[in-house]
């Protein structure tokens, strides 16, 4: 492993030419801390505590190329006018550079994977003779050194008395694990003494435990709510546009009887409790309904489901639930998807018509800190592959809020003084309060939570709100995404959640109560055949299911709106762009990230406030109506397109007379979306990079909420521009907005489908006819009609 500080320019290439170094991939890393060869300087010219990036670059190496690497490296130590061997001078770069060389280690593998506290848990409270692990191999170039490396380990794992359950190679998110189960005594001999010959096989990548991938813990401390009413005489029909992937739901739940195709191949069902049936039955019933609370009316098509998680053991009930054990959850979910559009066993694709996969359940033991995890690799690809958008929890913080104050002194602050407080700790701790996987896909939408429902004010007794005002939940997690690109995506209302204070020091925590406040969803019965039960809950995989459901609402506007404009086009390979870009077009920061840049600005320089906001609210709170129905005052067109590699096209937005020599406030919004292919291999990850650029700009120049640079980092590029300006109009004026397609990494091997949503607006009731004047000139764009509000 060679660690750097800074990026190094072809070190690719020089490995490739060392004889013996096999080239594995590389990672950006964020905060080096700095030490006395390598630190960040003030304007002053003096050193500071600023961390540092780097990057890791990781090799296969045998001992005489080893030799051969640290020989240099102590020539170069002591002469650094050294002469280099022809084909490795790209070394002296790296060397320039170095922050470390050493052996992947005993530390990587085990430690800071953290699957050793799973492991003494499982000692502590399993009462199995083995204990479930993953282990992720290295994946090698060619067959035939995977197909060795695999074999090692089985034979040490044999040798323990181990026995090897699956194994799992996907070569397009370089991905090579077992799954194994491993005595008792072989695992309390790897804590005592990690240095064993398991740990220390070079193969090996890290160790993981298993039946991580979880829903957060329901809890069912209150009995459940009263009995809903019987559903309307309504039933869904067509094709399903929404897969869930999660837990069992209830199927014959009133709300969701005959609206759910439950697909189990694998007869969870068989081994699942109706009791148990708390997350499934939640999300589906979001995606379904919404919140109760609401009064919504159902989907119009059906819902695909496909169970992935099963009851765990557990001696609290009903049991938490998790992605099976006896499974490698890369596998699981890559057949889950897979089976979705090609079909297995035999059998037809199951559903292929799905456009939007809901995925509200993540990883606890894998919260983002430096690499994409296997998970988020694996969503992207298969977003790409299959042209499908994943609409991703980011994933929920449970545990206790240190806010440095006794009961009596929160009581005694204001409401402002408390959001104050709040925020400002949660800010300070964020690095341990990270998105969990795989909530860094570039691909995907990752959801995070506000602390806002419909349900009423619930609060009584020890329990209380840290805020009453829709800030983000205190359970959501904060981004950024992989090489600081803007993550979470957005932020939607996920319900409030009441806090107590610990029983010692000044801890709150956070209460599992299945009453008011939050979403009322469907619930299994307390008693055998009760169906028409319903509960609270509450958390990002809530915000995610409800968007999940605005998309699938937004589908069918599109649909419509094709139907209308381009009927002549097929547009289906662009319909899960289309639903991203009109999502997070939707969106901005609103009053939530008003306050927070106001609790923050005295915490943040004010370079990287945006940036700090962003790590909580993304792009913002999406009012997707906003681009399925245009007003007098606003005009949101839609472009969609494929691009290869070092092409471009332009779009034109013709500018209103109306607003000519007018002061007044206007908005301009430009937000652009595609699915990237991935290079897993390579620390730039993202394989298409797009980007749109403006010309002829003048009614809105200011840039608002998202830091410029972050919006350029991921798959989505979203921007607001504000003006007030009087300008000289005449007709024809019009923005240019180019729209250009690079590789960041390999050469792209087909062209990328992207979209475009272009928004133009000014304050409601102004005599300014924005919409008829963009109406009558825009071509060839796809315009988005006047039309009433659509559920």
């Amino acid at each position: 492993m060679i660690e750097t500080v800074g990026s190094v320019q072809n070190f690719a290439t020089a490995v490739r030419n060392l004889e013996g170094l096999e080239w594995l991939g590389e990672f950006e890393i964020d905060e080096l801390a700095p030490d006395e060869d390598f630190f960040n300087v003030n304007s002053k010219g003096e050193a500071t505590t600023k961390p540092l990036v780097g990057r890791l670059y990781l090799v296969f190496t045998n001992q005489t190329a080893l030799s051969q690497l640290l020989g240099l490296w102590d020539r170069y130590s002591s002469d650094e006018k050294m002469v280099w061997p022809t084909g490795l001078t790209s070394l002296r770069d790296v060397f320039k550079k170095l922050h470390a060389i050493r052996r992947w280690s005993v530390q990587d593998r085990l430690v800071d994977s953290g699957v050793l506290k799973y492991w003494e848990e499982d000692l502590l409270h399993a009462p199995r003779e083995s204990i479930r692990t993953e282990i992720e191999l290295w994946y090698r170039g060619a067959p035939a050194q995977r197909s060795n490396a695999q074999a090692e380990v089985e034979r040490i794992v044999t040798s323990t008395g181990g026995t090897v359950l699956r194994a799992c190679e996907i070569a397009g998110i370089a991905y090579h694990a077992i799954l194994a189960e491993l005595p008792r005594e072989a695992v309390k001999m790897i804590i005592e003494n990690p240095a064993t010959e398991l740990v220390r096989c070079d193969s090996i990548m890290f160790f993981r435990p298993t039946g991580q991938v979880a829903a957060g813990d329901p809890g069912m401390e209150e009995p459940i709510d009263s009995p809903v009413d019987e559903e309307p005489l309504t039933y869904p029909n067509g094709d399903p546009v929404i897969a869930v992937l999660d837990g069992l739901p209830v199927e014959n739940h009133v709300l969701l009887r005959d609206r759910l195709i439950i697909d189990d191949p694998d007869d969870l069902a068989s081994a699942y409790p109706v009791s148990d049936r708390i997350h499934g039955t939640s999300m589906c019933s979001l995606v379904v309904w919404g919140d109760l609370s609401e009064e919504n009316d159902p989907l119009s098509r059906p819902v695909y489901v496909r169970p992935v998680m099963r009851p765990m053991d557990s001696i609290s009930t009903p049991h938490p639930e998790a992605m099976p054990s006896d499974q490698l959850t890369i596998d699981y979910v890559h057949r889950a998807v897979r089976r979705l559009f090609e079909g297995d066993a035999g059998d037809a694709a199951a559903a292929e018509t799905v456009k939007i996969i809901n995925f509200s359940i993540g990883d606890r033991s894998r919260p983002f800190l430096q690499m994409v995890s296997p998970l988020a690799r694996l969503i992207d690809w298969l977003s790409h592959k299959y042209g499908v958008l994943f609409v991703v929890s980011a994933g929920n913080q449970l545990a206790g809020i240190d806010v440095g104050v006794t009961r009596a002194e929160f009581e005694d602050m204001s409401e402002a003084q408390r959001n104050d407080l709040v925020i400002r700790v949660l800010y300070e701790n964020s690095r341990h309060r990270q998105l969990l996987s795989p909530g860094e896909t570039i691909n995907g939408v990752t959801v995070n939570s506000i602390h806002q429902d419909a349900s009423g004010y619930g609060a009584n007794g020890r329990h209380f709100e840290l805020f009453t005002t829709p800030l983000p939940s205190p359970v959501s997690s904060f981004g950024s995404g992989y090489r600081r690109a803007i993550k979470p995506d957005i932020a939607y209302p996920g319900g409030r959640v009441l806090y107590d204070f610990a029983m010692l020091g000044n801890s709150v925590e956070c209460s599992a109560r299945r009453s008011k406040p939050g979403h009322r969803t469907a619930s299994p019965g307390a008693l055998p055949g009760e169906n028409d039960r319903s509960a609270f809950c509450r958390g990002t995989s809530n915000s995610a299911a409800l968007l999940s459901r605005e998309l699938a609402g937004a589908y069918e506007v599109l649909q419509e709106i094709l139907a209308e404009q381009v009927a002549d086009v097929d547009a289906d390979p662009f319909i899960s762009p289309l639903l991203k870009a009109m999502l997070v077009h939707s969106s901005e920061w609103g009053l939530a990230g008003d306050r927070l840049n106001e609790i923050l600005a005295n915490a943040v320089p004010s370079r990287g406030l945006r940036l700090a906001v962003s790590r909580l609210l993304g792009y913002g709170i999406p009012d997707i109506q906003r681009v399925l129905e245009c007003t007098g005052q606003r005009a949101t067109v839609l472009g969609f397109g494929s691009l290869e590699e070092g092409k471009g096209h332009s779009f034109r937005l013709p500018l209103p007379v109306g607003l000519a020599a007018r002061k007044v406030p206007r908005r301009l919004t430009v937000t652009l979306a595609w699915l990237s292919p991935i290079a897993p291999t390579n620390q730039r990850y993202r394989s298409a990079r797009l980007w749109f650029d403006l010309k002829g700009n003048r009614v809105a120049k200011e840039r608002q909420e998202a830091d410029h640079h972050a919006v350029r980092r991921g798959t989505v590029q979203h921007e607001i521009f504000e003006g007030a300006d009087a300008i000289p109009i005449t007709d024809g004026d019009s923005i240019a907005i180019k729209v250009g397609c690079r590789s960041d990494t390999q050469p792209l091997g087909a062209p990328i489908n992207y979209a475009l949503a272009v928004s133009l607006e000014v304050k409601e009731g102004l005599n300014i006819a924005i919409y008829d004047e963009v109406l009558a000139t825009l071509r060839p764009a796809v315009e988005v009609p006047a039309r009433s509000r659509v559920r």
